[in-house]
C-alpha cells in the first residue's frame, strides 16, 4: 500500500451577480451565459468523463444560492440555448467569409471558425441532451456519488463584517444555507464567505446604554449548521497581506492600500484551524500552489499559447488570437493554436502535480514525518472563461495524481477535516482577499454613499417584519413581504460596490444596486400605508423571482449582542466535534 505523504483540496468558488432580466450586453445576462458555455458546462461535463474514466474528482465546488437560483431558472436556461445558436450564426458567417485572399492567414482563420463552430454545438448538445438543460442536476448528480463536494455561501454575496445588524448577517447565510439544501438535496457543511471577508467580534454600546458583545461571524455560521470555510494564506500566517491577484487595478487607478504588517503568527497553511468563538474550522490557501495559477507574471493562464481573453473578431466576437506575450500590443497577437495550447497544458499540469507533491514531501520531511494539507481556492471561472484551457488543466492534474502520484491523496475538504480535524484555535483577523486584505474595495470614497443606504434597509426590514411575527392571512400582504426580503438580500450584493471601484461595470453596478433600493422602498412604502397595488408588486416579482421558498420572518430582530447560538448537533463531519474543538481551545492556551 502506498505511504500517503499529504492531502490536497482543490476548491472552486463559483459565483455571478444576480443578472436576470437586467440587460444583455456587455452587462447582464451575457455574463452568466459566457460562463456557462466556458466554464460551467465543460466543468461539469470534466466531471463526468472522470467518473466514467472511474476517478472521482474530488473537488470542492462552490455554488453561490444566487448563481445556483440563476443555473436553475427556466427563462436563463432558454436563454442560454438562444445566446449559443446566435454565436453558432456568428462563427457560421465566419466559415462562409473565409478563406479570403485579401485576408492574412485566412485558411488558419477559417480552421478557427471551424473549432468555435464544432465547440459551440458540442455545449449545445452536452447542455440539451446530456445535461437535460439542468446543471443544478447534473452537480447534485456527482455530488451524491461522491465525486464532489458543494459549498454554500451569503444568499447573494453579500459583504458580511460591513452589515450593521445580526439580523440581516443571519439571514444571509439562512437564506443561503436553505437554498442549497433545496437545490442540491443536502445541507452544505461547508461555507465560502463572501469576497473571504471575515471580522472578529467587538464590543459596543447598545441603544439602553450598556456595553454589549458582537459576536464574531462563525457564530452566525455555526448557528446555520455550517462549520467551515476557507481564507488568504496571509490571514493565518501574518506578515505582508499579498493583495489582490484578480487584476483588478486594469479597469481604473486603483490606489493600494496594504495593511499594516503583522507579526508572523508561527501558523501555516499545511493544517486547518479552529475559530475561537464557535465550534467552525478554517483553512488558509497555500500561498505557492495559488500563485502558481494567479500571478500575472509567473502564473500559467499568462503563457503565450493560450487563447488571448481581450482580441476578439470585429464581426463575430470570436476569440481568434492568442497572447503571444504579456507585452505584444493587441494588434499584434499572434493567432491562436488550440493543439499548440493544448500541448503547454499537459508541460503545466505536470509541473503542477510534480509541485503539490514536493509541497507536501518537503513539509512531511521537515516536521518529523506529519501529513500537511495543501489547500488551493480559485475563482470558478478562472477556469474555462477567463482562461479558456483551464478546465482541461484541472482534468489533467487530477488524472494525473490519481493515476502517477497516489502518495498525494486528494479529498474534498469536508473528507479532509473528517479524516484530520484541528488540534490548535486560532484568531484570525479583520481580512478579506481584496487590496490590501482588508475592506477596502467595497468601502471607499466611491462607494461610502452606498453603505448608509444598506444600513438603513437593513432596519427598516426588521421594523416592518417585527410587525408580521404571525403571517398574515391576506396573501397579498404576504407576497410583499416575502418580496421585500428578496429586495433586501438583491441590494447587498457585494458585486455592486465591487464593480463601482475597480470601474469594470460602475454605471451599471450603480444602476442595479438603486433599481434594488427603489424597488425595496416601494414595497415597504405600500406596505407601512396598507396599500399594495397587486399589478406593481406582481411586475418586480417577475424580474427578482429568486428565493421562490423564502420566508421574510428572517428578518424577525434578534437584539445586538445577544444572538441566541443553537444547540449544537454534531453532525458526522466531526464524529467527536465538540471534544475536538475544547481539546484546541486548551492547546490554545
Amino acid at each position: 500500500m502506498v505511504q500517503k505523504i499529504g492531502q490536497f483540496v482543490f476548491m472552486l468558488h463559483s459565483h455571478l451577480p444576480y443578472y436576470r432580466m437586467a440587460g444583455m450586453w456587455p452587462f447582464g445576462e451575457e455574463c452568466l451565459y459566457e460562463c456557462m458555455e466556458e466554464t460551467y458546462v465543460p466543468l461539469l461535463n470534466m466531471i463526468s468523463e472522470l467518473y466514467d474514466e472511474g476517478i472521482k474528482a474530488k473537488l470542492t465546488i462552490g455554488i453561490t444560492p444566487i448563481l445556483g437560483e440563476q443555473l436553475n431558472d427556466p427563462h436563463l436556461q432558454q436563454g442560454f440555448i438562444d445566446y449559443l445558436d446566435s454565436r453558432i450564426k456568428a462563427v457560421s458567417e465566419d466559415l462562409e467569409r473565409y478563406p479570403d485572399p485579401e485576408v492574412a492567414h485566412s485558411q488558419h482563420l477559417k480552421y478557427l471558425a471551424k473549432y468555435y463552430f464544432d465547440w459551440y454545438n458540442r455545449i449545445k448538445d452536452l447542455f440539451i441532451n446530456k445535461f437535460n438543460k439542468d446543471l443544478i442536476a447534473g452537480f447534485k448528480k456527482y455530488q451524491d456519488l461522491g465525486c464532489i463536494e458543494i459549498t454554500t455561501s451569503g444568499a447573494t454575496h453579500g459583504f458580511s463584517p460591513l452589515l450593521a445588524t445580526d439580523t440581516n448577517l443571519n439571514a444571509q447565510f439562512k437564506v443561503g444555507s436553505d437554498t442549497t439544501k433545496r437545490l442540491f438535496g443536502k445541507k452544505a457543511k461547508g461555507c465560502w464567505l463572501p469576497e473571504c471577508a471575515y471580522r472578529q467580534g467587538y464590543e459596543f454600546i447598545g441603544k439602553d446604554g450598556k456595553k454589549k458583545w458582537r459576536h464574531a461571524i462563525e457564530v452566525t455560521l455555526q448557528n446555520n449548521d455550517i462549520e467551515y470555510f476557507f481564507t488568504e494564506s496571509h490571514v493565518i500566517e501574518g506578515g505582508n497581506s499579498i493583495g489582490n491577484r484578480r487584476n483588478i487595478g486594469v479597469y481604473g487607478n486603483i490606489e493600494y492600500i496594504p495593511l499594516p504588517k503583522r507579526e508572523a503568527t508561527g501558523y501555516d497553511t499545511y493544517s486547518a484551524y479552529w475559530l475561537p468563538d464557535a465550534q467552525v474550522a478554517v483553512m488558509g490557501r497555500n500561498d505557492r500552489a495559488g500563485f502558481q495559477v494567479w500571478s500575472a507574471a509567473d502564473g500559467y493562464p499568462g503563457d503565450g499559447c493560450y487563447r488571448e481573453f481581450h482580441r476578439k473578431d470585429c464581426n463575430s466576437g470570436m476569440h481568434y488570437w492568442r497572447i503571444t506575450s504579456s507585452t505584444t500590443d493587441l494588434g499584434d497577437k499572434m493567432l491562436y493554436d488550440p493543439v499548440l495550447a493544448m500541448n503547454q497544458v499537459n508541460s503545466n499540469s505536470d509541473h503542477y502535480t510534480n509541485l503539490i507533491y514536493h509541497l507536501l514531501n518537503d513539509y512531511k520531511n521537515s516536521h518529523n514525518g506529519k501529513q500537511g494539507l495543501v489547500m488551493v481556492s480559485f475563482d470558478t471561472e478562472l477556469y474555462g472563461h477567463w482562461w479558456f484551457e483551464g478546465i482541461e488543466f484541472i482534468k489533467q492534474v487530477i488524472k494525473k495524481l490519481n493515476n502517477y502520484v497516489p502518495e498525494v491523496e486528494m479529498m474534498t475538504a469536508g473528507e479532509y477535516l473528517k479524516a484530520h480535524p484541528p488540534t490548535e484555535a486560532i484568531q484570525i483577523p479583520e481580512s478579506s482577499w481584496g487590496q490590501g486584505g482588508h475592506f477596502w474595495v467595497w468601502q471607499n470614497h466611491l462607494t461610502e454613499w452606498m453603505w448608509p443606504i444598506i444600513h438603513s434597509c437593513e432596519k427598516r426590514i426588521i421594523d416592518i417584519v417585527s410587525r408580521y411575527e404571525k403571517i398574515p392571512e391576506n396573501n397579498l400582504l404576504k407576497r410583499a413581504l416575502n418580496q421585500l426580503a428578496r429586495e433586501n438580500l438583491l441590494l447587498q450584493s457585494s458585486d455592486w460596490p465591487f464593480l463601482i471601484t475597480t470601474w469594470q461595470a460602475k454605471d451599471y453596478a450603480t444602476d442595479r444596486f438603486r433599481e434594488h433600493v427603489e424597488r425595496f422602498e416601494k414595497i415597504a412604502d405600500m406596505i407601512d400605508n396598507n396599500a399594495i397595488i397587486e399589478e406593481e408588486l406582481s411586475s418586480i416579482e417577475s424580474i427578482d423571482n429568486c428565493f421562490p421558498d423564502i420566508d421574510y420572518r428572517v428578518y424577525l430582530p434578534i437584539e445586538e449582542g445577544t444572538m441566541p447560538q443553537q444547540e449544537v448537533k454534531l453532525a458526522p463531519l466531526y464524529e467527536n466535534r465538540e471534544e475536538q474543538f475544547i481539546a484546541a481551545q486548551i492547546i490554545k492556551k
